[in-house]
This record gives C-alpha cells, sequence and structure tokens, in this order.
C-alpha cells in the first residue's frame, strides 16, 4: 500500500489529536508538523518528527491537515492549493462556508487540487446526520442541541481579544438549537474586563447567542475538553406524520475533531479538483480499507 503523504499545520489540542490519528492510520505516513514558532522547548512526542516553518520544507506532502485557527484557514487553504497540495480543515462559523468553498473551489480547479472544508464535527459529520435525516423525512424540523462542553472555536476567538490572557468558552443546551454561552475569561494587567466583555458579545461566534461573560483567576481550573451533541428530526416520511429520529453523542471534542479531519485527508486523495463540504463526499471514502471487502462488511 503506497501510504499519503501528510503534513500537520498547527498543533494546538487537535494537532496533537491529529497526530496520534495519523500515527495509527495504516494507510498514511506523516511527512511533518509545520508550526508559526520554532522557539522554546519541543513537546516531547515530537521527537523524531520534522517540525517546520514552512511547509515547502517537508518534501512530497501530499494533504495538508489545517488545524490552526478558523479564522486564518482561508489564507491556509488557498496557498497550499495553489502549491497543489490537498487540504482538509475544520472551518467552523457556519454563516461563512459557503463564501469559503466558492473560494477554494476556483484555487483549487486552477492548480488541480482539492480541498475538504468544515470537516470537524459540527459542522462536518452533524452536517451528514442532519442530511441523512432530512433524506428520510423530507418535511419536518431538526433541532441540534450543543453541549454542554468547551467550544474550541469560541475560545480561541476569545483568546484572540487583546487583554485577555486566557480563556474559555463553554456552550450550554437550552432545547429546540438554542444555546447559551458562557465565557471565563483571565484579563491582563492593566486591561479593563468591561472592554473584553463587550468585544466577546460583538464577536460573530457569539452574536447570535445568550453570552454571559466572568472574570476567573484561572480558566485552566475549569477546563474539560469533553462537549457533546443532540440531533433531533421530527418529520414526515411520504405522507406519514409523526416520524422521530434521535443522534447523539458525547466526546472528547479535539479527538473526534482530529479523526474526522484524517478520515477527509483518506478522501480528498480520491476527490476531484475542487473545494467540498463533507455531505458532498462519499461515506465510503472516509475510511480504510479495500472498497468492496468495505460493501461486504457494512452494507
Amino acid at each position: 500500500m503506497k501510504k499519503i503523504r501528510v503534513a500537520i499545520v498547527g498543533y494546538g489540542n487537535i494537532g496533537k489529536a491529529a497526530l496520534e490519528a495519523v500515527t495509527v492510520a495504516p494507510d498514511m505516513e506523516l511527512a511533518g508538523v509545520v508550526r508559526r514558532s520554532l522557539a522554546g522547548a519541543m513537546p516531547a512526542e515530537l521527537a523524531g518528527v520534522q517540525v517546520v516553518d514552512d511547509i515547502a520544507k517537508l518534501a512530497d506532502v501530499q494533504v495538508a491537515i489545517l488545524c490552526a485557527p478558523t479564522r486564518s484557514i482561508p489564507q491556509y487553504a488557498k496557498d497550499y492549493l495553489a502549491r497543489g497540495i490537498r487540504t482538509v480543515d475544520s472551518y467552523d462559523i457556519h454563516t461563512g462556508i459557503w463564501d469559503l468553498r466558492q473560494g477554494l473551489d476556483a484555487v483549487a480547479r486552477a492548480h488541480g487540487s482539492a480541498a475538504i472544508i468544515s470537516a470537524g464535527w459540527d459542522p462536518g459529520s452533524d452536517s451528514v446526520v442532519r442530511a441523512l435525516l432530512e433524506a428520510i423525512a423530507p418535511k419536518g424540523i431538526t433541532y441540534t442541541n450543543f453541549g454542554p462542553g468547551m467550544s474550541m472555536g469560541h475560545t480561541v476567538a476569545v483568546k484572540a481579544i487583546p487583554g485577555v490572557r486566557d480563556a474559555l468558552s463553554m456552550t450550554i443546551p437550552l432545547g429546540t438549537g438554542i444555546h447559551r454561552r458562557m465565557v471565563y475569561v483571565e484579563v491582563e494587567d492593566g486591561h479593563d474586563f468591561a472592554d473584553i466583555e463587550a468585544a466577546v458579545k460583538r464577536d460573530p461566534y457569539f452574536v447570535h447567542d445568550e453570552t454571559h461573560v466572568q472574570q476567573v483567576p484561572s480558566v485552566d481550573a475549569l477546563k474539560d475538553m469533553g462537549h457533546g451533541v443532540n440531533l433531533v428530526r421530527k418529520g414526515v416520511s411520504g405522507s406519514t406524520q409523526n416520524q422521530l429520529f434521535e443522534f447523539d453523542m458525547k466526546i472528547n471534542n479535539p479527538a473526534l475533531t482530529a479523526q474526522i479531519l484524517v478520515a477527509c485527508a483518506r478522501a480528498v486523495m480520491k476527490a476531484q479538483p475542487g473545494a467540498y463540504t463533507l455531505i458532498e463526499i462519499p461515506v465510503i471514502d472516509l475510511l480504510c480499507g479495500d472498497r468492496e471487502q468495505l460493501v461486504r462488511r457494512l452494507v
């Protein structure tokens, strides 16, 4: 089996989990890790791994798994796709997904490459579940209830606000797809908590939800990577009403996000040039193994 050469771009919580997932994937090999800064002590698990500050310094990269903050994803992806490197990412600003897909699609097609975008668990695998539920009950309504748990995208957004030393954003489900955001921040000396609170509440990540911001002495004492989702659809199959479906999971957030990204790194190698969301990708392409054997075993 010729293995897929994968680079991990960014080495935070998702990057670390992606390293673990790539390492155990039988059809992949790690080309290296790209980090913004090479200063300071190197994490022990990166011993023997080629770590660089530019993907051009790695040899024969076929797919880049983008584990950088969401707001940096568009530029990374455009750059790599223009070099002919395929990309997968977990971009999670729902309102920006269509524009990202359209922008990357043009670059990917122009350079004979491919991207799978927004490939975490939501958006991502949950999107596939929502699509399936709508297929089997075309008329109806679906509620997506997140949490309770730490939202990595929201947390990173708060950490980027000037004056924030550390932050944690918790998502609390209120039912019927409505959520409360509980944000905890450590404030750097010389900064006003009220200014930080106002900046959080006007950020696109938070502006549509009930958001509470609290100052705490230690964010680390509150951190827990657990999260979850409950999807409920009530609808109509044909002309038969009262069809009710429910999907529920409790997860480690970065581990699941990383595993989906690694599955998509496999699938993007089979994709025609262009940019795709996860609902556009055949599920079987996410799996490692002989296609006929997979069909025999799973159907």
